[in-house]
């Protein structure tokens, strides 16, 4: 057993931010009200806002009034890619989203963490990647320095702390291996985000769907 105890305030007198990086938060601190009372329709106008404070937003993205992004300076999202709405990208680290990736509502992306083996609990951020064509389905969390491979799932209120595989399907807590994903011909639409639902023929997708 340790005999150590936790140093609180270390831990708060540790530098956490550059001051660039402050005036950044300051700054978007105010600016995210354009962003949080904007129509919810109007999808071009979140894309611009999100790129005026640094995030690199691909074409056809949709976020809403009520997705939460901490820092838009770190996060990037491919073309086609969506966040639903009350999502919440904790990004102390870098999130990268590929294309067709969908967030579905209130899912949380945790990209920061401590050091629980130091007394001052250092500040940790590490990455998240989320692949192409993945979805984290409703309530899902997805936790620091995880990686979701290509076309994968993470299925509603899912506790994710390791890497996922490409093309499969994990739930639960912590979450765990269901089954591979396989994509089939859908009913005709030429829309590109209409290859987002996963399963075999006639089985139900996983619970969260796809935000459009």
């Amino acid at each position: 057993m340790s005999h150590l105890t936790l140093d609180v305030a270390a831990n708060r007198r540790a530098k956490k931010h550059s001051a660039g990086a402050l005036l950044l938060r300051a700054a978007w601190g105010c600016g995210r009200w354009a962003f949080r009372f904007s129509p919810r329709p109007f999808f071009g106008w979140r894309r611009f806002v999100l790129r005026c404070f640094g995030a690199k937003i691909g074409a056809h993205v949709n976020t809403y009034p009520s997705t939460w992004i901490y820092f838009p300076w770190k996060l990037t999202v491919g073309d086609w890619s969506a966040i639903g709405e009350q999502a919440f990208i904790y990004n102390l680290g870098p999130v990268t989203l590929g294309e067709k990736v969908t967030i579905s509502h209130r899912a949380q992306l945790c990209a920061g963490t401590h050091d629980y083996t130091r007394p001052d609990l250092p500040l940790l951020r590490p990455p998240i990647v989320i692949k192409d064509q993945a979805w984290i389905c409703a309530d899902a969390f997805v936790g620091p320095g995880v990686t979701v491979g290509e076309g994968a799932i993470v299925g509603a209120r899912a506790v994710v702390m390791k890497n996922v595989e490409p093309w499969s399907i994990v739930a639960g807590n912590p979450a765990r291996l269901i089954k591979n994903r396989t994509l089939v011909a859908g009913s005709g639409s030429a829309d590109p985000a209409a290859s987002v639902a996963g399963g075999r023929r006639g089985e139900p997708a996983p619970a969260g769907g796809p935000v459009t």
